[in-house]
């Protein structure tokens, strides 16, 4: 009985000293799997939320980033014609600039004009105090009549010395011929006087030597004026026609010579900010030589300005149209692409997928560009949207004035659809062609 009891005591002691173990590997083995189920779920979980959340609108799943379309806007290349111009900047001038002067001294009595009136030639502008010319006429006039009678009495001495040759000396007869002779010269001296007098009197009306433009009155009613005052009464300036002086690259010389052969040039003249054209007008003449200091040529046109749009010294920018590019291959320039090696486009073919063209370009004007070599007319060109585009490129087309999907840049809706400012015209592409 001592044996069993020992044994049993035994037994009870070697199990409660192993229980404790038993346990702790008990309760690991349940968290590794309580562990991998929850690995499990959150995987599960995942792929569900990333297969709900890459679902199209009609419930198919999206294609990846990489495969989905680049959205762009696409212009058709044409045929037509360009002209050519060389823009200048330059100044509208007067063809005539007077100063009005009085060209007699006296006391200012009336001014017949109002500042800044237009006044054509032979308008009466102002009148001067006459009353000291006509005096002077006046005592002319006197003195050739009393001249006259002097020398009506000389010709009847000397016709009467003549009737009496045999009777009287030869002396008597050349002394009355003399005296004929000395009152005709006065009286030439006098008809000279009176026709002084009246040129004065004449003067004392200021009349308009040019039709023009009179600006601002220099003197005043009741002011003495000179003849020889400096600033004179008023200026006038022609306004119709009137000439624009601008300049242009002693380069682009030879450009405007062979137009000038070819026939008359014309020049366009715009506001400072080249949006409004003011006039229309017809190249004149190019100055002689080339100013060394600037490496620029001076050339002069001539605009009839018939509603007054063009001022002296009104700042414009001049366009010299020099030539037409006659049916070429047109494209717009925003179109143009540029990389280290050569100037390409994007062309848009029957599948919707991009091609690199590498074209040859002639001369620009605005947003449109000539191609020489490289794209034939009615081909679709990528206009915008080219950030992202590759060769083969699968593409989406949309309107010019819808916005960017899909990571690109969104369109200025200042510039109605347009890529933002600096955005547009020939540029170097991020992506070269491959």
């Amino acid at each position: 009985m001592t044996d069993d009891a020992t044994n049993s005591n035994a037994i009870g002691s070697s199990g409660r000293s192993r229980s404790p173990a038993g346990e702790t590997s008990a309760r690991r083995r349940s968290g590794v799997r309580l562990a991998l189920v929850l690995i499990l779920v959150l995987a599960a979980l995942g792929a569900g939320v990333w297969w709900y959340l890459s679902k199209d609108s009609d419930g198919s799943t999206a294609k990846a980033p990489a495969e989905r379309p680049v959205s762009v806007v696409v212009a058709k290349a044409r045929r037509g014609d360009l002209p050519v111009y060389l823009d200048g900047i330059g100044t509208a001038t007067a063809f005539n600039t007077v100063t009005v002067r009085t060209r007699v001294d006296g006391q200012l009595m009336s001014v017949a004009y109002t500042e800044g009136q237009l006044v054509n030639e032979g308008d009466l502008l102002a009148e001067i105090d006459p009353r000291a010319f006509q005096v002077q006429m006046e005592q002319a006039e006197g003195q050739l009549a009393r001249d006259q009678a002097l020398l009506t009495n000389a010709r009847l001495e000397l016709k009467r010395s003549e009737e009496a040759r045999e009777a009287i000396p030869q002396q008597q007869i050349d002394t009355a011929a003399a005296n004929v002779g000395q009152f005709e010269g006065a009286v030439k001296v006098d008809q000279s006087q009176i026709d002084t007098a009246k040129l004065q009197l004449t003067y004392c009306r200021v009349t308009a030597p040019i039709g023009g433009k009179i600006g601002l009155r220099l003197v005043d009613v009741g002011n003495v004026v000179h003849a020889s005052d400096a600033g004179g009464l008023a200026v006038i300036t022609q306004l119709q026609p009137i000439s624009v002086q601008f300049t242009l690259p002693q380069d682009e010389l030879p450009l405007v010579l062979r137009g000038i052969a070819a026939g008359p040039l014309h020049v366009e003249a715009f506001d400072r900010n080249r949006q409004t054209r003011l006039s229309t007008g017809d190249l004149l003449a190019i100055d002689n030589q080339i100013d060394t200091s600037t490496g620029t040529v001076r050339l002069k046109a001539k605009f009839e300005n018939a509603d007054g749009s063009l001022f002296p010294n009104q700042f414009v920018n001049a366009r010299l149209l020099v030539d037409t590019k006659r049916d070429v291959v047109l494209v717009a320039t925003a179109a143009l692409q540029r990389s280290p090696d050569s100037t390409f486009v994007y062309v848009v073919k029957s599948d919707e997928t991009v091609e690199v063209r590498p074209v040859t370009l002639g001369p620009a004007e605005g947003d449109v560009s000539v191609v020489l070599q490289g794209l034939a007319p009615d081909e679709l060109v990528v206009t915008d949207g080219v950030d992202k585009l590759r060769a083969g490129s699968k593409v989406s087309i949309r309107e010019p004035g819808e916005g960017r999907s899909h990571g690109n840049a969104p369109l200025d809706p200042k510039a109605g659809g347009r890529t933002p400012a600096g955005a547009s015209g020939a540029k170097t592409s991020k992506n070269s062609p491959q």
